[in-house]
């Protein structure tokens, strides 16, 4: 089964699932000093690729400022927490981690 969504299409309201089932897959939309507070995603490996912006993301103990076009590969089981730089939008792919 082929799946298609176009992102311009979604809604404002911030996070948008873009499909059901795995991997899961996230339409991020933050305007400029919104944070997104500490959380994490056990088990997962996640990819940030950041459409429009700049994302600075808390990554544990380390920052990373990713900037339209970049994209940011990061463990899951670790504390995350995205503040947009300014107003940002990012797709982030949640996979559930191989044994």
């Amino acid at each position: 089964m082929t799946e298609r969504v176009h992102l311009p299409d979604v809604g404002d309201d911030g996070r948008a699932i873009l499909f059901e089932g795995e991997p899961r897959t996230v339409r991020l939309a933050l305007d400029e000093g919104d944070r997104v507070p500490p959380h994490t995603h056990p088990d997962r490996d996640i990819v940030c690729h950041v459409l429009d912006g700049e994302l600075e993301l808390a990554l544990g103990d380390e920052t990373v400022t990713a900037a339209s076009g970049d994209v940011v590969r990061f463990d899951g089981d670790q504390d995350i927490s995205p503040l947009a730089r300014e107003d940002s939008v990012a797709l982030l792919v949640l996979a559930a981690r191989a044994d």
